[in-house]
């Protein structure tokens, strides 16, 4: 379990995954060391699990999002955690989650433009088995993207 200064440290490490141990510390008026060794627990507890970047990516050449909810066909030979293994392969899949109600997957996909999302889902999610149905939903803006 965590206690508020790792909370303030996980928070601070979010805004920049990049700062130095120096400046978390200044900013939290933690010890230094302390915030060291907190980070260095909480690695090796699995809490967290690595550091990563955060893109623009309309600057990339994918500047629109969509998110596809899939129904699976329980029919099939394969099972919806498997079918979702195979969504996860594919290019500019950057999500993929298993869900309940009436959808059973949910998947953010990222494109150059619409037409190319939809021949994501038309030529390569449409045509797995154990996809019964989708339903494309267009993103028009992000108001909090996450890491």
């Amino acid at each position: 379990m965590i206690d508020e200064k790792d909370k303030m440290i996980l928070e601070e490490l979010q805004k920049d995954a990049r700062a130095p141990t120096k400046r978390i510390a200044q900013n939290l008026d933690i010890p230094r060391v302390t915030v060291h060794t907190r980070i260095e627990k909480m690695k090796q507890d699995g809490i967290i699990l690595g550091f990563t970047v955060k893109i623009n990516y309309e600057k990339i050449g994918l500047p629109v999002t969509a998110f596809v909810f899939i129904s699976f066909s329980s029919q099939e030979k394969l099972t919806q955690q498997e079918l979702a293994e195979q969504i996860a392969e594919i290019k500019n899949v950057y999500e993929v989650h298993l869900i309940s109600g009436e959808w059973d997957i949910l998947v953010k996909i990222r494109g150059e433009s619409l037409d190319k999302i939809g021949k994501i889902v038309l030529n390569e999610i449409r045509t797995l088995e154990g996809v019964d149905k989708t339903i494309t939903c267009p993103s028009f803006a992000s108001v909090k993207n996450g890491v």
